[in-house]
C-alpha cells in the first residue's frame, strides 16, 4: 500500500464524491417524477470484487443491491475477457444480488484501466414501467415472478460502447410508458458513466495501484469504526417477533421471528421460525433482507460514516430459503418493500429497548405506495402516478416522534411537488394534513401520520395501493400506547366509502376521492406523565381532540 497517507486520504474522499456526482447526474436527466423528484434509486462504487466502496443518497433500503449486483454480475462474466471496456449490463432479478422487484433496475459499468478491471460504478432506480399485468407494473395480485413485468437476467445493454438495439426495441414495445421508460434507462447510462469517468481520471492523475489502495484502505477504515462502536452497545441475545397482515390475496398473517446476538466483535441476525413464502406478492428475497438489516445495523454503529463493505464485515444473517422474507423463485415479490420493512422493524424492535439513545418506538412502517393510472383530462395520454407517503415515527425517552416523515427504507426521499403532481396526472390535490385520529400517546407521544386526498379529475382512473401495519398498529415503550393504522378510502359520488389495506385497478370516477391515511407512531411512557403544557400545544396543532386529551392525558379545560 501507498505510504503517502495525504495522497490516500485525497483519493478517498474523491472516491465518496464520486457517488455524489453520480447521484446528481441522475436527479438531472432522468424523465420520471418518481426518479427526480420523489429520488428512488441510488448510485454508488464498488471495487472489482464487488466491495461497496462509495453510495449516493438515495433510497436507504438499496445499501445490499449495489455491491451484491456486482458480485452476482461476476458470476455471470467469470473470465476478464467476457467484459470489455463500453460494456454496460442491465438487471432486475429478484432473485440474484441486486434484486428487490422488477420495477428497480440496475445498471452496471465495470472500469478498466488498459485491460485490468479496477471497479464498477453501479444505479439502480424505479422505472415506472417494465410491463406486466397492471400499468406501473406494480399488483397486490400476482402469484409469480413473470405477472409483473419483464426480466433482465444481467443482459449487455451495452457491448463494447454498442448499444444493443434489440434489447431496447424489445424493452420500448412491452412497456406503456416507452419514452420515459427508455429516457430513465438512458439516464442509469449517464449516471454510470460519470462515476466511470471520475475513476478514470483519478487513476490517471495518482496511478491505478494508489486508487486501489485507497480503496482497500476505505474497506479498512469502515471496518475499524463498525467495530469501535460495537464495543459500546451492550453485548446480548435480543429477540423479537411481529407480522405482515396480508399477501394481497386474503392470506396471512405471517409471522416474522428474529435474535439479534450482539458482541463487540459481531452481530449475528438470526430469522429462523419465520413463516414460508407467501401465494401473493409480498415476498422479499435475500437480497432485500440484507438491505434492510444493513439499514439498522447501521443506525445502531455509526450512521454519520458514508456506507461502505468494510462497514458490514461484522454482521451475519442467518434466515432459511423459502421465507417470506427469503423467497425463491417464481415467487411474486411486486410488493417487496412492506416485507423488507417488517425485517427492519422487528430487528429494530429487538433491540430498542437496549438502546433507547438510538432507536425509537415503532413508527409507520409502510411505504404506503400508491399507484393511480389513467388518461389525462387535458391531452388524453396516459398517466402513470406512484409515490410513497409519509407517516409518524415512534417517540424516544427524550422526545415526541417525528411527524410526516418517510419510513425507515426509504431515506433521502420526497413528494412529488403539488404543482408539477396535479400537470402531469389526472388528480387533484385537496388536502395534505396531519390527522388527529386515536394512537401514540405517551410521555412523549408519537410523531403524527397524514391525510392526504386526490380528487379525481380524468374521467376515470383506477387505484392500486398497498400498506401493511393495516391490523396491527405501531409498537410502543416503557408504557406508551401503540400508534395507529394505515388505509385508503375511497369516497363515491352515492356518498358510499371503501376501505382498503390492499388493491389493484379499483376503478374511481371523475369527481370521486380517493383518502391516504398514514400511521401515527407508537408512544413512550406513561400518558398520565405528559405535562400539561405539552397536550395544550398539541390541541392547538390539531394534534389531539379535546376527547383524546381528557380520556388519554386526563386533560381537563
Amino acid at each position: 500500500m501507498s505510504q503517502d497517507p495525504f495522497t490516500l486520504e485525497i483519493v478517498k474522499d474523491a472516491l465518496v464524491a464520486i457517488g455524489q456526482e453520480m447521484f446528481d447526474a441522475m436527479i438531472r436527466t432522468s424523465m420520471s417524477p418518481i426518479v427526480y423528484e420523489t429520488t428512488d434509486f441510488a448510485v454508488g462504487v464498488t471495487d472489482a470484487r464487488g466491495n461497496l466502496i462509495a453510495q449516493g443518497n438515495g433510497v436507504t433500503a438499496f445499501l445490499a443491491t449495489l455491491d451484491t449486483a456486482v458480485q452476482s454480475a461476476l458470476q455471470h462474466y467469470p473470465r476478464t475477457a467476457d467484459l470489455s471496456d463500453g460494456d454496460v449490463l442491465i438487471t432486475n432479478i429478484p432473485y440474484e444480488g441486486g434484486g428487490t422487484h422488477l420495477s428497480d433496475v440496475v445498471i452496471l459499468v465495470p472500469v478498466f484501466d488498459g485491460e485490468r478491471l479496477i471497479a464498477w460504478t453501479v444505479n439502480k432506480a424505479h422505472w415506472t414501467e417494465v410491463g406486466g399485468a397492471q400499468a406501473g407494473s406494480v399488483s397486490t395480485e400476482s402469484t409469480e415472478i413473470y405477472q409483473e413485468g419483464l426480466q433482465f437476467p444481467f443482459l449487455k445493454l451495452y457491448e463494447a460502447g454498442r448499444i444493443n438495439k434489440a434489447l431496447v426495441a424489445m424493452i420500448r414495445g412491452n412497456v406503456r410508458l416507452p419514452d420515459s421508460t427508455i429516457g430513465d434507462m438512458h439516464a442509469g447510462v449517464a449516471a454510470a458513466r460519470v462515476g466511470a469517468r471520475r475513476l478514470s481520471e483519478l487513476v490517471d492523475k495518482y496511478t491505478v495501484d494508489t486508487v486501489v489502495d485507497a480503496m482497500e484502505s476505505l474497506l479498512t477504515y469502515g471496518e475499524r469504526m463498525t467495530l469501535s462502536e460495537l464495543a459500546r452497545l451492550p453485548a446480548g441475545l435480543y429477540e423479537a417477533e411481529d407480522q405482515v397482515e396480508s399477501d394481497g390475496l386474503g392470506n396471512g398473517p405471517f409471522r416474522i421471528k428474529v435474535k439479534v446476538a450482539v458482541s463487540a466483535e459481531s452481530v449475528v441476525v438470526d430469522f429462523t421460525g419465520t413463516d414460508k413464502q407467501a401465494v401473493g406478492p409480498i415476498n422479499c428475497t435475500l437480497t432485500g433482507l440484507v438491505t434492510g438489516v444493513r439499514c439498522v445495523f447501521k443506525s445502531i454503529t455509526n450512521p454519520e460514516l458514508p456506507a461502505n463493505g468494510g462497514c458490514f464485515r461484522p454482521l451475519r444473517i442467518v434466515c432459511p430459503p423459502g421465507t417470506f422474507i427469503s423467497a425463491q423463485s417464481p415467487a411474486p415479490v411486486s410488493l417487496y418493500y412492506e416485507s423488507l420493512l417488517a425485517a427492519m422493524d422487528v430487528m429494530w424492535k429487538a433491540l430498542a429497548p437496549a438502546l433507547p439513545d438510538r432507536l425509537p418506538a415503532g413508527h409507520q412502517r409502510s411505504v404506503n405506495a400508491t399507484f393511480v393510472s389513467g388518461f389525462h383530462p387535458d391531452t388524453g395520454d396516459l398517466f402513470v402516478m406512484g409515490e410513497p407517503l409519509v407517516g409518524g415515527w415512534g417517540a424516544t425517552p427524550e422526545r415526541d416522534g417525528d411527524n410526516g416523515q418517510f419510513c425507515c427504507a426509504n431515506g433521502e426521499t420526497y413528494n412529488i411537488p403539488v404543482e408539477l403532481f396535479e400537470s402531469r396526472y389526472g388528480l387533484k390535490v385537496e388536502q395534505y394534513a396531519f390527522h388527529d385520529e386515536d394512537g401514540g400517546a405517551g410521555r412523549y407521544r408519537g410523531g403524527k401520520g397524514v391525510v392526504l386526498d386526490y380528487r379525481v379529475t380524468a374521467n376515470e382512473a383506477y387505484l392500486t395501493y398497498a400498506t401493511s401495519r393495516s391490523a396491527v398498529p405501531p409498537w410502543s415503550l416503557s408504557g406508551g400506547r401503540s400508534g395507529s393504522l394505515n388505509k385508503v378510502t375511497v369516497y363515491r359520488q352515492d356518498g358510499s366509502a371503501t376501505t382498503y389495506d390492499m388493491c389493484t385497478r379499483v376503478k374511481v370516477l371523475r369527481g370521486e376521492l380517493i383518502r391516504l391515511t398514514t400511521a401515527t407512531g407508537g408512544g413512550y411512557g406513561d400518558p398520565a406523565a405528559r405535562p400539561r403544557v405539552d397536550v395544550e400545544r398539541d390541541l392547538k396543532n390539531g394534534f389531539v381532540t379535546r376527547e383524546q386529551a381528557a380520556t388519554e392525558y386526563g386533560f381537563t379545560a
